[in-house]
């Protein structure tokens, strides 16, 4: 051996050695680097179309409707301007954004029966709006939504009954930094009359107005709520499903071929395409279930979804499982307990952590999954969702619809949108991570 040191043998081994550990180091830093930059290219592709100039006109100029600027005036003071320019109007308004009951009984209801909880004066409160002449059925209910909504909600009223904004053509981010005298002549040559302003196209206008077949009016709260209510449900069935197979397999199976043959088939479910779950989630729980599921719901996205999500869960919670410490298990047994009172309060709180972990990348994959829905979530609704039977649609099919429609004013609509599911996804990403930390400070 010393031989072989002397002669440089084994010393240029090692370097040779080292040499293709460095290289491969590179190769990796690189493949970093790069997943880095495609990243960031991809999110500043996506803010560049969220904000810039626009060219809108208006049907009535806002400044012809009152004194000081819109969005200066208070809540009753907008309900007044709408009161003076479309009366006749303000009835379906409050009915849209006040009224939860049928809307055929809306005019037989009571004042304080169409607020519910909302503020209403003890005048209104026991009138019914069919009992009163027109005109003071409309000063009520301009009464009744300057108490109720807020500034931002009848300010994007007063924009959509009267003054009617139209979006000529947008420009996105950096055409309008870099550009704007080009863009200035084009407005001036093919859009006389348009105003050039810079837009935001994600707002909490956008977050909160319903949606709508014009680009510029349109909002997102429908597939906002959508999502939120899908993940909900998606998580309260995949996940005690998940945990549950995952301690089965786990701690109980033994090893024979059915079980290997049911671990086998996990995995490679975890690999299927997910419009492969759409088919069957179209065809089961939407068709052959619809007395339970109640068709296109979300209760029926909901299944869909959490069997997309399942083998994500159960090989990662098999995953935390085994790496719980044996002692722990000989412990607990050598003390006395049951299998059931170890796993329970032994293993399951140990491995809690690493369950966690797996459930965040299911429903990381779930939020941005459109395949699967098709045929059972609605790409235009214009109803919140209000329970699991609703129907519903989600931000990713509203971005998919987006992209695909003629307007290009869309494609800004979808750009704030793919924002805002970001926006979701951390926060939800976030909440998750703060659950699985404190499992882990009170185990340490």
């Amino acid at each position: 051996m010393s031989d072989l040191i002397d002669v440089g043998v084994y010393r240029s081994g090692v370097q040779e050695r080292n040499a293709r550990a460095a290289l491969m180091q590179r190769l990796y830093f690189g493949s970093l680097v790069i997943a880095i930059i495609v990243l960031i290219l991809l999110l500043a592709n996506v803010v560049n179309q969220s904000f810039g100039l626009v060219a809108q006109r208006f049907a009535v100029d806002p400044d012809t409707l009152a004194s000081n600027p819109l969005d200066q005036l208070s809540a009753p003071e907008l309900a007044q301007v709408l009161l003076e320019n479309v009366p006749r109007r303000l009835l379906v308004i409050a009915r849209d954004n006040l009224y939860t009951g049928d809307p055929a009984n809306f005019t037989s209801t009571t004042f304080g029966e169409i607020v519910g909880s909302g503020t209403v004066s003890d005048e209104l409160r026991d009138v019914i709006p069919k009992d009163l002449a027109e005109a003071q059925r409309n000063v009520a209910f301009a009464e009744v939504l300057g108490a109720n909504l807020s500034q931002e909600q009848l300010f994007a009223l007063v924009d959509f009954e009267i003054i009617k904004t139209e979006i000529d053509k947008g420009w996105p981010l950096h055409e309008s930094l870099l550009n704007r005298a080009a863009i200035e002549a084009e407005v001036a040559a093919d859009y006389p009359g348009a105003e050039l302003v810079f837009k935001s196209w994600l707002s909490p206008r956008f977050v909160t107005s319903p949606l709508s077949s014009k680009p510029v009016e349109t909002g997102i709260r429908q597939a906002v709520l959508g999502t939120i209510w899908l993940l909900g449900m998606t998580v309260l069935i995949a996940f005690p499903l998940g945990v549950g197979a995952a301690i089965y397999l786990e701690e109980y199976a033994s090893d024979n071929w059915f079980n290997r043959l049911i671990e086998t088939n996990i995995r490679n479910l975890a690999g299927v395409p997910s419009i492969i779950y759409g088919m069957l989630g179209l065809t089961i729980f939407v068709r052959t279930l619809e007395g339970v599921t109640g068709g296109r719901s979300i209760f029926a996205g909901a299944l869909t979804m959490s069997l997309l999500i399942l083998p994500v869960i159960i090989i990662n919670a098999r995953e935390a499982l085994r790496a719980v410490p044996s002692t722990i298990r000989e412990a607990s047994y050598g003390l006395g307990a049951t299998r059931w009172q170890t796993i329970s309060r032994q293993v399951f709180p140990s491995a809690l952590p690493g369950m966690l972990t797996g459930t965040i990348l299911g429903l990381s994959r779930a939020i941005g999954e459109t395949a699967p829905l098709f045929g059972i979530a609605s790409t235009f609704i214009n109803t919140d969702p209000t329970s699991p039977f609703s129907r519903f649609t989600v931000l990713p099919m509203q971005i998919y619809s987006w992209t695909g429609q003629p307007s290009e004013l869309f494609r800004f609509n979808a750009s704030a949108t793919i924002i805002l599911l970001l926006v979701i996804l951390l926060t939800m990403n976030s909440v998750a991570i703060v659950l699985r930390n404190r499992a882990v400070n009170q185990r340490a």
